[in-house]
């Protein structure tokens, strides 16, 4: 009678941490979307101020480079989504491999990133540069806002592979398991919003030109 009183208990303390963890994600998750909101609508009003100004500056950015980061994002959310089902059937092994291949594909997402900042760099075409500086107002805005808001982005990516190799560890070590996963949910959640960010700016800088 007493190990089900513990057991009960302890399932108690378990659904009660769970839906801690879940509901401290869910905040966070809106604080990010407050933070990244207010840029998207900066860079909306620089845009209407200076359209076309926005549109010369977006004829130096690479389409095939965004859509490629846009292709490995989308297929590490696909797997960082497998891992979850993976975990739920209790394949330990295959939640591993699906949670290191996500964050393969955030690495590559990285490295492709700093080859196109580079080429813009070795350009001439970044914050306080001679050759920007000269350049219309409308174009030193839109660089300005492409440097900073694709650099908060890649440091959410960075952070995001931080967590994910550690739900890595808790997978290895037993503590998400099929009975307990709720944290390498929340792992997932972080990704998928890192995700969606991208999303939003792929067409802002890549496309609206």
């Amino acid at each position: 009678m007493s190990s089900e009183v513990a057991t009960a208990t302890t399932q108690g303390h378990t659904h009660r941490d769970d839906a801690g963890t879940k509901l401290g994600m869910w905040l966070f998750l809106f604080t990010e979307l407050i933070l990244f909101g207010g840029l998207f609508i900066i860079y909306a009003v620089y845009r209407f101020s200076h359209g076309a100004e926005f549109e010369l500056a977006a004829n130096e950015l690479d389409r095939l480079v965004g859509t490629v980061n846009t292709i490995i994002l989308l297929t590490s959310s696909l797997t960082v989504a497998m891992s979850i089902t993976a975990i739920q059937e209790g394949k330990k092994n295959l939640t591993l491999l699906l949670v290191g291949m996500t964050v393969v594909l955030a690495f590559a997402f990285l490295l492709n990133k700093y080859f196109e900042w580079d080429h813009k760099i070795v350009a001439g075409i970044y914050p306080g540069s001679p050759d920007l500086i000269n350049k219309p107002q409308g174009v030193i805005l839109y660089f300005g806002l492409y440097y900073v808001m694709t650099g908060l982005h890649a440091l959410h990516v960075i952070i995001g592979m931080v967590v994910l190799v550690v739900m890595m560890f808790f997978v290895k070590n037993g503590t998400i398991h099929k009975g307990s996963f709720v944290r390498l949910e929340a792992g997932a959640l972080y990704w998928h919003l890192v995700d969606i960010i991208w999303i939003f700016l792929f067409p802002l800088f890549y496309l609206l030109h």
